[in-house]
């Protein structure tokens, strides 16, 4: 399942949803949409217009789909999300018997990004301050709650399984909450300023990243040359 299918039923209700038989498919033309242009742009820049003008719509077509513009945000959000959480299962399972291992493996793949999701991780980490603050709006508020719960679980899902790999003596022992919240800000703080069309590539940056997420973990490395 693509991040753009799950996209037609995060924090949506199907009663939200309009009855034609292309409603998926204009569903996630607009969150395409909305995704780079709020991530090329920013989304306070960006008017709920623009993003109709990109998927061929009038305005008020939106709205069949959003309730706003912050709706359709933390849709996109809690979306992102769900894939990166999904994207850490698939990799951790490839490799059940060396934690350290494993580890490299999530953070190189946290790097396999095609520009999209590129504009995806810039949003993310450019607006994440809005899941704190609750909406008056109960579709939005349904919105937000998802998007904060999924960021929750990515942040759970790493605090246990670096606890893990401490108990099997794969890792320095440390706070496994604290030593999450360094990972995952260090992590997010590329997005605030890489550009795809920068100087520096993604590859180059992944390893770059990479390595110096190893020393954040206290990872002694025997395996890099093993991995590659």
């Amino acid at each position: 399942m693509t991040d753009r299918v799950r996209t037609r039923t995060a924090g949506l209700d199907h009663t939200d949803r309009h009855p034609h038989r292309d409603d998926g498919a204009k569903l996630e033309a607009i969150v395409y949409a909305a995704t780079e242009r709020f991530g090329r742009e920013g989304y306070e820049n960006t008017k709920w217009a623009d993003v109709a003008h990109d998927v061929g719509v009038g305005p008020t077509a939106l709205y069949h789909y959003f309730e706003s513009k912050q709706h359709c945000l933390f849709v996109i959000m809690a979306d992102a999300i769900a894939s990166f959480r999904m994207r850490f299962d698939e990799v951790r399972a490839l490799h059940p018997e060396d934690p350290v291992v494993a580890i490299r493996a999530l953070l190189e793949s946290t790097f396999d990004l095609d520009e999209h999701a590129v504009m995806k991780n810039r949003l993310i980490v450019a607006e994440q301050g809005l899941m704190s603050t609750p909406r008056v709006s109960p579709r939005e508020e349904q919105a937000r709650r998802l998007a904060h719960a999924k960021s929750r679980d990515v942040e759970l899902a790493w605090s246990t399984y670096l606890s893990r790999a401490m108990e099997a003596g794969a890792l320095p022992e440390a706070d496994p909450r604290l030593l999450t919240r360094s990972l995952l800000g260090f992590y997010n703080s590329v997005w605030h300023w890489y550009r795809p069309d920068g100087i520096i590539s993604l590859e180059q940056l992944g390893d770059f990243y990479v390595e110096r997420s190893l020393a954040l973990l206290g990872v002694e490395d025997d395996h890099k040359e093993e991995h590659r």
